[in-house]
C-alpha cells in the first residue's frame, strides 16, 4: 500500500475527517494532513491506521454475526 494514502484510507473507511483521526491518534490537528501530503509517515502511526481500519473491520463482521445469531434465535421461537 502507498505510504501517503494511508491516511486518507483510515479516514474513508472509518468515515472520519483527518482532524477526527488526529484526535483518535493524540497528534496535532495538522500532522494527519502533512503526512498525506509529504508521505513521510512514521512507521508506528502507519501501524496504528491499519489497526484502526482491521478494528473497524472486525466490528463490523461482528455486528453481522450479532444480526445473524439474533435472527436464529427467533427463528428458534417461532
Amino acid at each position: 500500500m502507498n505510504d501517503e494514502n494511508i491516511v486518507k484510507k483510515t479516514c474513508k473507511e472509518l468515515g472520519i475527517t483527518q482532524k477526527e483521526l488526529a484526535s483518535l491518534m493524540g497528534v496535532n490537528d495538522g500532522t494527519p494532513a502533512q503526512w498525506s501530503s509529504k508521505g513521510d509517515i512514521p512507521d508506528m502511526a502507519k501501524n496504528f491506521m491499519n489497526i484502526l481500519i482491521e478494528n473497524h473491520s472486525n466490528k463490523k463482521t461482528l455486528d453481522k454475526v450479532t444480526t445473524a445469531l439474533k435472527i436464529l434465535d427467533e427463528l428458534k421461537g417461532s
